[in-house]
């Protein structure tokens, strides 16, 4: 299948800003306190997640987390209007792909092969997390299409200004996804899991959407756990505080160091920092035998969202991980009346504990010509795999339909 032309474009600084009034001038940002958080934050709407607040981008970049040593160099793009800050993208430099979860590894190598240079690129992302939500941040009352397209186009401007060889757009929601689509973006898709709440009265009533034998799975596993000795508890908001830091630090590099593939991406002093001003949106969930916490998960909550963040153990034990990490925090999500929990990325054994594959996006546009064909090619190709694929994952859930006939999405 042939690859989807792009739109013709063309990067003279005037046409920074095709279509949208004079008086908007663009900023970018090498920090994000160069803007103040009320500013930032004003922008957001119910369609954004934690992560893009002014508190939780700036504990990871004063702490050393995604800085310039780390291969992240902040350039956010902001747009205003005298002194109103009217639409901003989070955006940064990249010196490699480590921590995106949108894996171009391949397509780095590929251009590498090619004597073709692929990084630094930039990438409109939070940096380590793959949730989706809204890239461009456009404030209430504006025109946000355009808005968006000069974002875009501003993004576009500046690598090729910084010789950046592409620009990425990592987990865009709806919106956003249509105004790069509309631009001629390359779109790839990708899959994660994703549990979502039917108006579940408990969570008996959620085991009751799978068969005898997959109900009897569930209970036993959890039932596991109890016959060890240990007990669950969830510490959120205000019963979490900055001396928590150092389990959180523990629990965290348990799993970071476990794996090949492990990284350290955040510190102990990012941990104490979110403790200290971001608790509101953070609950733990704790594993506790004979007095001691053996294993633990930190989540991260919306008014209508709960993510998966970071887990760790101490000890092992068996189906502990699904307890903690999947059982206990939907059950909680019941309780609250939260409509959706996002495990994170990875994990197809999330399918036989009641979540449902969900696809993923993102957004590229790759300098080089003959690159961006190969890149085109490749998305294609690999959205058909996927499609191909959709349908036993969605079988391997293993849910039946609600008596109201609720299906799967």
């Amino acid at each position: 299948m042939a690859p989807p032309a792009r739109a013709p474009y063309i990067l003279r600084p005037p046409q920074l800003m095709d279509g949208a009034e004079p008086a908007l001038q663009l900023r970018v940002l090498s920090r994000i306190s160069e803007v103040a958080a009320a500013q930032w934050d004003a922008l957001l709407d119910d369609a954004a997640t934690p992560f893009q607040r002014w508190d939780w981008l700036d504990a990871m970049e004063s702490n050393g987390c995604a800085a310039p040593a780390q291969g992240w160099h902040p350039r956010h793009l902001t747009l205003w209007r005298g002194d109103r800050l009217v639409a901003a993208a989070p955006a940064y430099r990249r010196d490699d792909s480590a921590g995106e979860f949108v894996f171009d590894h391949g397509w780095a190598q590929a251009a590498r092969q090619a004597g073709i240079r692929y990084y630094p690129k930039l990438v409109l992302a939070v940096p380590f997390t793959p949730c989706t939500g809204p890239r461009a941040l456009v404030a209430a009352g504006e025109a946000g299409d355009l808005l968006r397209a000069a974002l875009w186009r501003a993004a576009v401007a500046l690598a090729v200004e910084e010789r950046c060889s592409s620009v990425h757009v990592l987990f865009p929601h709806e919106a956003d996804r249509a105004s790069l689509e509309g631009q001629g973006w390359a779109m790839r898709r990708g899959v994660q899991f994703h549990w979502d709440n039917a108006g579940y009265a408990d969570y008996d009533a959620f085991l009751a959407r799978f068969d005898s034998k997959r109900r009897h799975q569930l209970r036993r596993e959890r039932r596991a756990v109890a016959e060890r000795g240990i007990t669950l508890r969830t510490r959120a908001g205000d019963d979490l505080s900055p001396d928590d830091a150092g389990l959180l630090w523990k629990l965290y590099t348990s799993t970071a160091d476990k794996f090949v593939w492990g990284r350290r991406y955040l510190n102990e002093a990012f941990f104490a920092d979110v403790l200290t001003r971001f608790r509101a949106h953070l609950s733990l969930v704790e594993a506790v035998r004979d007095g001691e916490v053996v294993a633990g998960a930190l989540n991260v909550a919306s008014a209508t969202h709960l993510y998966g963040r970071y887990w760790g153990c101490f000890e092992e034990h068996p189906f502990l991980h699904f307890a903690v990490c999947y059982y206990h925090a939907v059950e909680g999500c019941i309780a609250q009346g939260l409509r959706r929990f996002e495990g994170g990325a990875g994990g197809d054994h999330k399918l036989s504990r009641g979540f449902a594959p969900c696809v993923t996006h993102s957004a590229h546009w790759v300098l080089h010509p003959g690159l961006d064909r190969a890149v085109r090619d490749f998305v294609g190709r690999e959205w058909e795999a996927i499609q191909r694929e959709l349908p036993a994952l969605h079988a391997a859930a293993g849910l039946r339909a609600l008596p109201g006939g609720g299906e799967l999405r």
